[in-house]
């Protein structure tokens, strides 16, 4: 960045290549976007929550609360089942000096525009379909990974009861009301990820009884 802050870090990790975006801050700088070429990518909010989630089948597209805009497949990939929902052309500006370009899944492309000068990145990969007609699976979430969802649902939980007992001072009113549906969907899928996931028993219990508290 013109301040001096690093903003686009390329690293490799065994056989795969990460392209990670910092905000223009000194210290402890937000990760706004990770692109990896096995073909998962996130990019996030100012304040941490996901914008876009890519995987080798499609994507989806959140706004701040964590619902979802939009949803897209890849041209080359074949789901098990649904509709295949084309991809329509995504631009997003992470801050005022880098901005991502989505046009397809091996044309995803990472823009620094500074001081006049412009640098493009091509962050895009292509997944080789398997002989069964597959993309391989998705590479399972790690630890560190899960236990960073379970204790942001946790937190996004305790805001909105907060908000509950600010709106409905009684205790029988917001005690009645359930949590929104975005909240509610986002427990659930990591509960599904603790059964699915090769981790161990111990953190299994750990991270249900965060999102269950």
């Amino acid at each position: 960045y013109p301040s001096g802050n690093l903003a686009i870090i390329i690293v490799r990790e065994k056989k795969r290549l990460i392209c990670i975006v910092q905000e223009d801050e000194s210290n402890n700088a937000k990760i706004r976007a990770v692109f990896k070429s096995n073909g998962r990518s996130s990019c996030y909010y100012p304040n941490g929550a996901v914008w876009i989630n890519m995987t080798v089948w499609g994507g989806q597209y959140l706004d701040q609360a964590g619902s979802r805009v939009r949803r897209w497949t890849w041209l080359n990939s074949v789901i098990p089942a649904g509709p295949q929902v084309p991809l329509s052309p995504i631009f997003i500006s992470l801050n005022q000096h880098v901005g991502v370009r989505i046009l397809g899944q091996d044309k995803i492309t990472v823009s620094f525009l500074a001081m006049g000068q412009q640098a493009r990145l091509n962050v895009g990969t292509k997944v080789q379909v398997s002989d069964v007609g597959r993309p391989p699976p998705p590479a399972q979430l790690g630890e560190d990974e899960l236990l960073l969802l379970a204790f942001r649902v946790r937190i996004l939980r305790l805001f909105d009861r907060l908000r509950r007992c600010l709106t409905f001072p009684s205790n029988e009113q917001w005690d009645k009301i359930k949590p929104p549906a975005y909240l509610i969907t986002q427990t659930l899928k990591i509960l599904q990820l603790c059964t699915t996931s090769d981790i161990s028993d111990e953190l299994r219990r750990s991270v249900r009884a965060i999102v269950n508290a």
